[in-house]
């Protein structure tokens, strides 16, 4: 099995000198559904914006990001091709990131922006053939019937999945998505999780998305990476996330806010149904 992402010793201060990553190495293998998860300020959301090259690592240390076996920056330099690499790599943003005042179908033909001429963008020209992808992208995930209404009429739950549909358009072979149920209900939240869940398994697309909602991570991921202080604390499977190790990750919120009994595997990883108590959210 091919690599998708590899990291090797990546640091990262910000101007207040605080060390948000700390010498990440991480290698995400090709069509894996990686859950990232850690206490607030962890370094999850920071770890992904470099990933997709938004923010560039220190200089002071060496330092790699490939995907798909393109670098996307070394020792703190962005590669220049970014733009090209980029094309292939989805971003879901917890806010949705769309044009409220265009409808759902363009807000989902920007994925094509990338492949297309810069007049054909501005202009809002699309073939045809285009706007027929950007409504089979929207039939995946649920909400062809809404193709033609301003993105500002959606709920919270339908933005995120026209989001995901974006990244469908785009073509993209890794899809980053930093924390995309955080404002969303219960429902709305399994939705776009099994969304997900659904095109890592029928695309092969390598997904990593961080969550605060440790039982989501815990029942429709195969691999879980924790981060504390911009370390990775734990790298492994469902069933070996402790009582112990959520309080290596999140100190006495874990006891605080899990029962022992909520933290064992489900029996069965064919039924993904979430008890009563799969709303958990540690802030």
């Amino acid at each position: 099995m091919t690599t998708t992402l590899k990291i090797s010793n990546l640091n990262k201060h910000f101007s207040s000198n605080k060390h948000v990553l700390r010498g990440v190495d991480l290698e995400v293998r090709s069509g894996e559904m990686v859950a990232l998860i850690g206490a607030s300020g962890s370094g999850k959301s920071t770890l992904l914006r470099h990933i997709a090259g938004l923010v560039a690592a220190d200089t002071q240390t060496e330092s790699l990001i490939e995907v798909g076996g393109r670098c996307v920056q070394q020792n703190g330099q962005i590669a220049k091709d970014i733009r090209s690499i980029r094309s292939k790599i989805g971003f879901v943003f917890q806010q949705f990131n769309l044009v409220d005042r265009l409808s759902v179908q363009t807000n989902v033909l920007v994925g094509l922006l990338h492949a297309i001429p810069l007049w054909r963008g501005l202009m809002h020209y699309f073939h045809p053939s285009e706007k027929n992808q950007a409504l089979e992208s929207l039939k995946r995930v649920g909400i062809h019937e809404c193709h033609a209404q301003r993105a500002s009429t959606l709920s919270g739950g339908q933005q995120q999945r026209a989001a995901i549909a974006r990244t469908l358009v785009q073509g993209a072979n890794l899809i980053l998505a930093d924390e995309p149920i955080a404002s969303l209900d219960p429902e709305s939240s399994r939705n776009v999780i099994e969304i997900l869940r659904n095109i890592n398994k029928e695309d092969g697309c390598t997904i990593l998305v961080s969550l605060h909602q440790v039982e989501f991570a815990k029942r429709y991921f195969n691999r879980i990476i924790g981060l504390q202080e911009g370390q990775i604390v734990f790298d492994g499977a469902p069933s070996e996330l402790t009582v112990e190790l959520l309080k290596k990750l999140y100190g006495s919120q874990a006891n605080e806010l899990f029962e022992p009994e909520q933290l064992s595997t489900p029996s069965s990883s064919t039924n993904p149904s979430l008890s009563p108590s799969f709303n958990f959210h540690i802030a």
